[in-house]
């Protein structure tokens, strides 16, 4: 009896070691589980946190990029009163095309958006062009030192604006494209990123630069 006795505890401590070691496995089998789960989700968040991080420095790039743009406009816009006064005592049948000058920089100060700004240089870039083109026929104007500095400084001016442009429609570019692919486009959707306008010109003669240099 003690034999029998002693097989029949063996026996149930042999069960209940097995049962410790099919817990044991249980709850390492989900602790391991836990942590593919924990690593998964730690790279999913680092991934969209990159891809944020991202877009957020590309879309602080076309802010700097229009940023430049913006203060090139503005300087030359603020040529136009000393250019309308230089030369409107010498082209007085087209004084049209003055007031046309006068008027594109009385819109400029209420012009906010990317288009309305373009729209604005594309028109003034046409009636610079057409100024310039007349002052041809005065050659009293063209010896004038005042209308010979003013013609330096919007070409200074109209180069870095036509530098300007170029980075801000490439960083621009870049930025619109992350938002249409796969799979920035989807972190992007989530927070609310929108695309941006390019500076462009209205047409390919408004898009060659302006040329105010009369000087032979």
């Amino acid at each position: 009896m003690l034999v029998y006795h002693s097989k029949i505890v063996t026996i149930n401590v042999f069960i209940d070691l097995n049962k410790v070691l099919i817990y044991n496995k249980a709850n390492l089998g989900g602790l391991i589980m836990g942590w593919i789960i924990l690593i998964i989700v730690v790279v999913v968040i680092l991934f969209v946190i990159s891809i944020y991080n991202n877009l957020v420095g590309l879309k602080q790039k076309v802010k700097n990029g229009w940023s430049q743009i913006d203060v090139q406009l503005q300087r030359r816009f603020d040529l136009i009163p000393n250019l309308v006064e230089t030369v409107k005592g010498y082209m007085e049948h087209e004084s049209d095309v003055l007031t046309k000058v006068a008027e594109l920089r009385t819109s400029w100060a209420s012009a906010s958006s990317v288009k309305e700004k373009s729209e604005l240089d594309t028109q003034l870039s046409g009636a610079l062009k057409t100024i310039m083109a007349v002052s041809e026929n005065y050659p009293e104007l063209k010896a004038n030192e005042n209308f010979s500095q003013l013609q330096e400084e919007l070409q200074n001016t109209e180069n870095k604006i036509a530098f300007s442009r170029q980075f801000y429609n490439d960083i621009a570019t870049k930025y619109n494209t992350k938002l249409e692919v796969v799979p920035s486009n989807i972190i992007a959707s989530m927070f609310h990123f929108e695309p941006v306008e390019l500076f462009e010109a209205e047409s390919q003669e408004a898009r060659k630069n302006v040329k105010v240099d009369f000087g032979k």
